[in-house]
């Protein structure tokens, strides 16, 4: 994997590079940049087959987000707009890295999109959010939680998830998992997790902390019901009430709760499958006080077709605020559906607006 690291070969930094580029109609600078004309108040793509513009009249952007943000409309040119594309050929790495025995090198996966090493980089990590050795990693981890509680031994387990030797594994594995591999595969046995509940002004709220980090915060009326829930998620942890010291945690988190635009600032221990952490990370990226729609956030993550799933994993989000899912709603602006209520939603958003 060392050879999927970041190339050294030169990007379109400046804006004569890549007014160079649109004027050459350069394919290799799909996905690095966008342009748009003042005088028309569109963008493009570099490669377009758009009417070439007069250089006096054109902006740089890095993406097609930042066009649009200052006022500019894709062009409706055939192939002015090569987003589509650029899914489409990420999504073929990404299946290509899932798929795979042992994970591709950067310049393989490069060679499958047509592209340079280094514009296939930049392409895939605008997309996904993740470079690909990041994707990587994060699909490996899935595969091993996944191979844990499925193969003979831990040894074999190693094996399927794409190791090649047991020394490798043992030095990524325990960050991978959160815990060693045995205790995983034992069902957490092992692990201690403490925890307290609180109350904020939404409610009851449980926060929850593994040798890694913050494994849960959630929210609700009953404080035993959230408890439960947390035995329920990690069934065979040790949970351990939370000393006078925890309580410094919980009061953070309820300072989240109260005031969500600041930010926890802690490290966190939430761990999905690799399109759950993709959406995650890229939910962190929203800033406070405003929102996006689920259509919006699956576009970001390179994804523009899976709204239900990105929704899904959403849902499946671990740590109420610190992942800022409530900054999701419905196209129409209609707030939809939150794991902790929808008033309780509302009320974030109506703090953040303040």
């Amino acid at each position: 994997m060392n050879d999927m690291t970041r190339p050294t070969e030169p990007s379109y930094a400046d804006d004569d590079s890549r007014w160079a580029a649109v004027r050459n109609r350069d394919p290799r600078a799909a996905g690095c940049f966008v342009y748009a004309v003042r005088t028309t108040g569109v963008y493009c793509r570099p490669g377009a087959a758009a009417r070439l513009p007069r250089r006096e009249n054109v902006v740089f952007f890095d993406t097609a987000e930042q066009a649009q943000a200052a006022g500019y409309r894709p062009s409706r040119r055939k192939g002015a707009d090569t987003a589509g594309l650029r899914a489409r050929l990420v999504s073929q790495a990404c299946r290509a890295i899932e798929e795979a025995q042992t994970p591709p090198t950067l310049a393989q996966l490069a060679g499958q999109a047509g592209m340079s090493a280094f514009h296939f980089h930049r392409m895939f990590k605008a997309e996904t959010g993740l470079t690909p050795k990041a994707y990587a990693q994060a699909s490996r981890a899935v595969r091993l939680r996944r191979d844990l509680g499925r193969a003979g031994s831990v040894t074999q387990a190693i094996y399927q998830a794409g190791f090649n030797s047991s020394s490798r594994f043992y030095d990524a594995g325990e960050r991978m998992l959160g815990m060693r591999p045995r205790e995983y595969r034992s069902g957490g046995r092992d692990m201690h997790i403490r925890f307290a509940v609180g109350q904020c002004s939404l409610g009851a709220i449980l926060v929850a902390q593994s040798q890694r980090g913050v494994c849960a915060i959630t929210l609700g009326e009953d404080p035993e019901q959230l408890v439960r829930a947390l035995q329920d998620q990690f069934p065979q942890a040790q949970l351990v009430g939370g000393d006078a010291g925890f309580e410094k945690l919980v009061a953070q988190a309820v300072g989240l709760v109260e005031n969500p635009s600041l930010g926890l600032g802690l490290p966190l221990d939430v761990r999905g499958t690799a399109f759950q952490e993709r959406v995650w990370r890229a939910l962190r990226d929203i800033p406070a006080g405003t929102t996006i729609s689920y259509t919006q956030l699956a576009e970001r993550i390179g994804m523009p077709r899976a709204v239900r799933a990105v929704a899904q994993a959403c849902g499946a989000n671990p740590v109420a605020v610190a992942i800022p899912c409530h900054r999701v709603v419905r196209r129409d602006g209609a707030l939809s559906g939150y794991r902790w209520g929808i008033e309780r939603k509302r009320e974030l958003l109506r703090r953040e607006s303040q």
